[in-house]
C-alpha cells in the first residue's frame, strides 16, 4: 500500500470520525487514500480557517483531537489561526499538512514556506515526516500529545514525494494515558494548609471541564462552604443557584468578583489555565495559593504555591474529599452575591427590548440541559461570561485563550458533529460572522440544523467603546453590512429578522430542524466615520 493508506489506516485507528479541511496538490494522494475510508467522513470546507476552528470545537466537546488538513503555503497559513486557537485554549487538535517535496525544500520554491518552524509557536509538537516508516509512530505520538494535559495541537507535516511511496507497515496500538494522584503527604500538607486559614477562595478553571471533575469539585465545595468563581470557559461547574456560587471574574473592568477574593486569606485555584488572565490581574494582594492541577504551577510572585496537587483532577478531587477536609464557611461582607447578580444581569429583569442580555435570558429559558452555546469574539462574549449560565459543564463555548474572532460559525459545525442530538446556538457579532459566514454552505451540504443569532449594529462594539473611553471618540472601527436575511437565503439557508423579544422567543421555540440565519439588529446601529 501507499504511504497515505498507511496514514488513513493509522487514523482510524485512532477512532478519527471526520476530518475538515481542503484539498490541493500536495494532499491528492491523501485523499484519494480518505476516499476509501468507511470510518472517516471527509469535511470539505470553504477556509482552512474554518476547517480548524471546526476541529477545536469538535475536539472540545468529544475530548478526542479534531483532524484538520490543509495542503502547503497559504492553506498552511490559513490553518494556523485555528491551530493556535486550539493551542492556547487547550483542546486537542491535530492538523494534517502537505508540503513540497524534500527534492525543492533547500531553494526558493513555489509556495514553500517553512511549515515546521511557523507552527512551532502554536504546537505542542509539530514534525515533518522524513522516513516513511516513521508514520504509525508519529501519528501515535500525535494524538498522545494533542489529547494529554494540558491538551493542544499537533501538526504533521507531509512533504508531497513521500505520499505515494509504497509501504508496508500498520498502525501502533492506542494505550490509555496514564493518570496519577498526588502522595498522602501532599494531600496532608494541603489539608493543613486549608485549616491554617480561615478565608478561603475558589477559583474554577477550565481543566475541571476537560478532566470531567465537576461533580467531585461540587462535593468538595459543599464540605469546604466556601465561596467559589469560575472563569469564562469553565462555566457551568456550578449550578446558577448554588448559594456559593460567585459567578465569573476575569473581566477586565468592574470585575465585582475581586472584591470578594481581596478578602480572601488563601486562594484555592483549581484547574485554571494562566491564558485566560494572569494572576497579577486577580491576586494583587498575593494571597497564599493551594494549586490543584494536572501540571505543576507556574510560579511567580502573583502566584506564591504554598501547596501543589498535582494529577488527575477528577481522582485528586475525590482523594482530597476522603481526607475529610476542614469546614471553612465565610461570606465576602456587602452582599457581594447580591452586587453579583444585580451587575452582571445573572437575573431576567423582564426587559421587552432585543439587548445582549435579553436575548441571554431568554435562551437561557428556553434552552435544555444539553444546549450548546458557542459564542463569538467581541463585546458580546464579555456579556455571555457574565450573564449567562449553561445548565451543564461544556455546553458553554467560549475562546478565550487565541479569542479569535470568526470562531463560532465553523465552531457550530464542529460542535453539531460532536454532538449530533443536541441543540445549538450560535451568537456572534457582524465582525465574527463575515470571517467565516462562507461556511454555512459546509453546513447546510452537512444536512445540519443549528440557529445562528447575529448582533447587528455595523461595528466592532468592544472597539468603539474602548476608543470612546480613552480618546473620547472612535475611528475605523465601524462599517456597513449586507443584508443577512438575504445573505442567509442565497445559501438556501432561513434568514428572519425578529423585530422584538415575543418574535424572537417564537422563532427560538421551534425544534431545529434547519439552519436559521437570526439577524438582530440592535438599537445602536451606525454607519461608518
Amino acid at each position: 500500500m501507499k504511504l497515505t493508506d498507511l496514514l488513513i489506516k493509522c487514523l482510524e485507528n485512532e477512532g478519527v470520525e471526520y476530518i475538515f479541511g481542503i484539498v490541493g496538490t500536495e494532499t491528492l494522494d491523501f485523499a484519494d487514500s480518505l476516499s476509501k475510508s468507511t470510518q472517516i467522513q471527509y469535511v470539505n470546507v470553504r477556509h482552512e480557517q474554518g476547517a480548524a476552528f471546526m476541529a477545536d470545537v469538535y475536539g472540545r466537546l468529544t475530548k478526542k483531537a479534531g483532524v484538520c488538513l490543509s495542503t502547503l503555503g497559504p492553506g498552511a497559513t490559513n490553518l494556523a489561526t485555528g491551530i493556535a486557537s486550539a493551542q492556547l485554549d487547550h483542546s486537542p487538535l491535530v492538523a494534517i499538512i502537505g508540503q513540497a517535496g524534500v527534492e525543492r525544500q533547500h531553494n526558493e520554491s513555489h509556495q514553500f514556506i517553512d511549515v515546521k518552524s511557523l507552527l512551532e509557536p502554536a504546537t505542542k509538537w509539530n514534525t515533518q515526516i522524513q522516513d516513511s516508516k516513521a508514520v504509525p509512530v508519529s501519528i501515535r505520538k500525535a494524538f498522545r500529545l494533542a489529547q494529554m494535559e494540558k491538551p493542544g495541537s499537533v501538526a504533521i507535516i507531509l512533504p508531497e514525494n513521500f505520499a505515494a511511496e509504497q509501504i508496508m507497515n500498520e498502525p501502533l496500538p492506542v494505550t490509555p494515558t496514564p493518570e496519577t494522584v498526588p502522595d498522602v503527604t501532599s494531600l496532608q500538607a494541603a489539608k493543613e494548609l486549608i485549616q491554617m486559614h480561615s478565608r478561603p477562595f475558589i477559583i474554577i478553571g477550565n481543566g475541571v471541564i476537560r478532566q470531567e471533575a465537576a461533580m467531585e469539585l461540587e462535593t468538595f465545595i459543599n464540605t469546604l462552604q466556601a465561596p467559589c468563581t469560575h472563569s469564562f470557559m469553565s462555566k457551568g461547574v456550578l449550578p446558577k443557584d448554588h448559594p456559593l456560587n460567585y459567578f465569573t471574574f476575569g473581566l477586565k473592568e468592574h470585575d465585582y468578583v475581586l472584591l470578594g477574593m481581596d478578602e480572601a486569606d488563601l486562594l484555592i485555584v483549581i484547574g485554571f489555565d494562566f491564558v485566560e488572565q494572569l494572576p497579577n490581574a486577580w491576586n494583587k494582594n498575593k494571597l497564599p495559593v493551594l494549586h490543584i492541577d494536572t501540571l505543576p504551577a507556574e510560579v511567580n510572585e502573583y502566584y506564591p504555591v504554598k501547596c501543589e496537587l498535582v494529577g488527575s483532577l477528577k481522582k485528586t478531587i475525590h482523594a482530597l474529599n476522603q481526607a475529610e477536609i476542614p469546614v471553612k464557611p465565610w461570606q465576602p461582607s456587602g452582599e457581594l452575591q447580591i452586587q453579583i447578580k444585580t451587575n452582571y444581569q445573572i437575573y431576567d429583569q423582564s426587559d421587552e427590548s432585543l439587548t445582549i442580555e435579553s436575548v441571554l435570558h431568554l435562551i437561557e429559558k428556553l434552552s435544555t440541559e444539553n444546549t450548546i452555546v458557542i459564542s463569538d469574539v467581541g463585546d458580546h462574549k464579555v456579556s455571555i461570561a457574565k450573564t449567562y449560565q449553561p445548565k451543564k459543564p461544556n455546553r458553554l463555548i467560549i475562546s478565550n485563550g487565541l479569542a479569535s474572532m470568526g470562531i463560532a460559525i465553523p465552531g457550530s459545525i464542529g460542535a453539531k458533529l460532536a454532538c449530533p442530538d443536541d441543540p445549538v446556538i450560535c451568537i456572534t457579532g457582524d465582525g465574527g460572522a463575515l470571517m467565516n459566514f462562507a461556511e454555512l454552505e459546509t453546513a447546510r451540504r452537512l444536512g445540519l440544523s443549528f440557529t445562528i443569532i447575529i448582533l447587528d449594529d455595523s461595528m466592532l462594539k468592544l472597539e468603539v467603546k474602548q476608543m470612546d473611553k480613552k480618546f473620547g471618540d472612535h475611528y475605523g472601527v465601524t462599517f456597513q453590512n449586507p443584508d443577512f436575511v438575504q445573505l442567509a437565503n442565497s445559501f438556501g439557508v432561513k434568514g428572519i429578522r425578529p423585530k422584538s423579544k415575543a418574535e424572537l422567543e417564537n422563532i427560538l421555540k421551534e425544534p431545529q430542524r434547519e439552519i436559521v440565519v437570526i439577524d438582530l439588529v440592535t438599537k445602536n446601529k451606525s454607519y461608518p466615520k
